[in-house]
């Protein structure tokens, strides 16, 4: 059976809502320090009304292949993926205009 969207009418496979949505957000991604020296890619800036910040996870989790935890409004994977982490939000359909990376490690 098909889904409609309750505000357009059109089938849910036509709707561009979540591209949209995903176009307009402003992200930062930086590196932290935790304890024993671990570091941490965190992707803050997802406006959870927007985007589904756990789906985000998710898909980030699988691509590196590694641990991570969805927070109220940004995203913590396990390691350092600072290299690749724009092309793998790229490709989810996040704008590379919006995508700030920050190559400093903080805390």
């Amino acid at each position: 059976m098909v889904e409609f969207d309750p505000i357009t009418g059109l089938p849910m496979e036509l709707s561009a809502w979540d591209n949209i949505a995903k176009e307009g957000q402003k992200i930062v991604v930086r590196i932290i320090k935790k304890k024993f020296g671990k570091q941490y890619t965190v992707v803050e800036g997802l406006n959870p009304s927007d985007v589904d910040v756990k789906d985000v996870t998710k898909k980030l989790k699988n691509k590196f292949a590694c641990g991570g935890t969805a927070k109220k409004d940004f995203v913590e994977l396990q390691g350092n993926h600072i290299k690749t982490i724009k092309d793998a939000l790229v490709a989810m359909g996040f704008n590379p205009e919006s995508i700030e990376v920050d190559n400093k490690i903080g805390r």
